[in-house]
C-alpha cells in the first residue's frame, strides 16, 4: 500500500496496527483488534505531531480500510477519525458493523 513517493502504509500484525511511514519513519498508526464475534475493531488512530497537516490520517485510514475490505473482514469503527472518514467516503466492499450497546 502506498500513496506517493516516500509514503507507504503497512499492516503490522505483531503490533495490531496499520502504520504510515514517511521516508522510512513511522508517522502514525491506526490500531485494530478482534472482538468476541471475530470482527475487526478500529479503536484509535494517531498521527505524530511532527507530521500533522499533511493529510496522512486520510491516507492511512483509507489504505487500512481498503486492505480490510480486500481481506473481507467486517469492521467495527469506534475511533472518531475512522467514523468521520466513513461518513464522507465510501470504501468498496467494506463491511461495516456498529458496536452493540449491549454488554459483550
Amino acid at each position: 500500500m502506498a500513496d506517493d513517493a516516500g509514503t507507504t502504509v503497512t499492516r503490522n500484525d505483531e503490533k495490531h496496527r496499520y502504520e504510515i511511514h514517511v521516508e522510512g519513519t513511522v508517522a502514525g498508526y491506526t490500531e485494530f483488534e478482534a472482538d468476541a464475534s471475530g470482527r475487526t475493531v478500529l479503536p484509535h488512530t494517531v498521527i505524530d505531531p511532527a507530521f500533522e497537516g499533511r493529510g496522512l490520517g486520510k491516507v492511512l485510514v483509507g489504505d487500512a480500510l481498503a486492505d480490510l475490505a480486500a481481506r473481507d473482514e467486517e469492521i467495527v469503527p469506534t475511533c472518531p477519525f475512522v467514523l468521520r472518514y466513513l461518513a464522507k467516503t465510501e470504501v468498496p466492499g467494506l463491511r461495516v458493523a456498529r458496536r452493540s450497546t449491549d454488554a459483550e
